[in-house]
């Protein structure tokens, strides 16, 4: 299996999933360049601990992924990326290799409310992993009024494994995300909440963990910087700011909050207490639907008290800890390597979504000429199809 990624998250979730593959499987992890490529200390840090753990993955040029794929010749590549560059990766970059490989993506965090934008974006690959049944659920019946794509295969998020317990640290982490809040204010009133925790309670160190130090990229782009507001705010309290690997974090943790990051999902499985904000609303554009039921949506008053909590056993259950026995994601990637199949339909050819292919071109640098290749080979095969119609 070839991994493609071009992201810091999406990086860490293909070097976990890597980790699923049955013994003796050959693997080989790169980055794509794209503007939102990680720096070498985010590379690092989302391999930790990972089967990709060793000499960091390189980050390769479109041209040099195609060139990779073309000599090493893989079964599977994992095209482990945002949606547009799924699509452009699939549909021309590595279009055209010979034997096709089964294409896999899929998402490296929580899925509900599933969007049909992701199952269009990846309509072109043989296999969709997500995470828990309810997103096996949504995306299906997605797929069953849009069409295209292929398989869905369930695996349970990577980082989620049974493993020990973080053991009761002093710190309390926040967990920051890029996209929600996105206002100045609210993510003030944030900091302010956490310094006013730290303020009542001297035997805890409360720590912001950021996805991205100032001047680094990340999946998604970040207006209001944490750690660069805190300054403009005169920093009034004692906060700490740290990158790095969130595991680290967690295993030194007495407590968590976030308002949507699917590192809530790694605190409860390490058995940290945890909140999950509700102050500015709880919704799809929040990204934080999943956790009605879960028993620990919260406010920021809840915060500076340091109140915290354990999720409700039956949320989890329905929600991304489901038994590992209900995974069946590698055995569908078997079927589809060893057995005959029709490759998936990606959904995108049509001219409405032109201007979105062009602008995902940019983003992954696809040479000219490789463009005009791609674009001749689907000119005969609409060529091709006709003739049979």
């Amino acid at each position: 299996m070839l991994a493609v990624a071009d992201s810091d998250s999406y990086l860490k979730w293909a070097a976990c999933l890597l980790g699923d593959l049955p013994e003796g499987c050959v693997t080989e992890l790169v980055v794509v360049r794209t503007p939102i490529a990680p720096s070498p200390e985010q590379i690092a840090a989302a391999v930790s601990g990972t089967r990709a753990e060793g000499p960091p993955p390189p980050v390769l040029s479109a041209r040099s992924v195609r060139r990779l794929a073309e000599r090493t010749r893989p079964d599977v590549i994992l095209v482990a990326c945002t949606g547009p560059v799924v699509d452009v990766l699939v549909a021309e970059v590595l279009d055209g290799l010979r034997p096709r490989p089964v294409f896999v993506s899929g998402l490296p965090g929580i899925s509900v409310p599933a969007t049909e934008k992701a199952w269009l974006f990846r309509s072109g690959c043989d296999l969709f992993v997500v995470h828990s049944e309810r997103e096996v659920a949504e995306f299906a019946g997605i797929a069953a009024r849009l069409g295209g794509g292929g398989e869905l295969g369930l695996a349970r998020l990577p980082f989620l494994r049974p493993e020990a317990g973080a053991g009761g640290g002093n710190r309390v982490v926040f967990a920051t995300q890029a996209k929600v809040p996105r206002e100045r204010e609210r993510r003030e009133r944030i900091l302010l909440s956490l310094a006013e925790l730290a303020g009542r309670r001297p035997d805890l160190d409360v720590v912001v963990k950021l996805r991205a130090l100032e001047g680094e990229r990340q999946t998604h782009n970040e207006r209001h910087h944490y750690q660069r507001l805190w300054r403009e705010m005169g920093e009034p309290g004692r906060l700490t700011f740290a990158a790095g690997s969130m595991r680290e974090q967690l295993e030194r943790a007495a407590g968590f909050v976030t308002v949507s990051s699917t590192a809530a999902l790694e605190a409860i499985a390490m058995g940290v207490p945890s909140l999950v904000l509700r102050d500015f609303g709880v919704s799809a554009e929040m990204i934080n639907l999943v956790f009605e039921g879960s028993d620990l949506l919260g406010t920021l008053e809840e915060l500076a008290r340091g109140d915290f909590r354990t999720a409700s056993a039956a949320w989890c259950a329905a929600n991304y800890f489901h038994p590992a026995g209900r995974d069946d994601w590698t055995g569908l990637l078997a079927g589809l390597v060893a057995g005959p199949r029709v490759p998936a339909r990606s959904l995108l050819d049509g001219p409405e979504h032109a201007a979105a292919r062009r602008r995902a071109r940019l983003r992954v640098e696809v040479p000219p000429k490789m463009l005009r290749a791609g674009y001749r080979a689907k000119r005969r095969m609409r060529r091709y199809l006709k003739a049979l119609t």
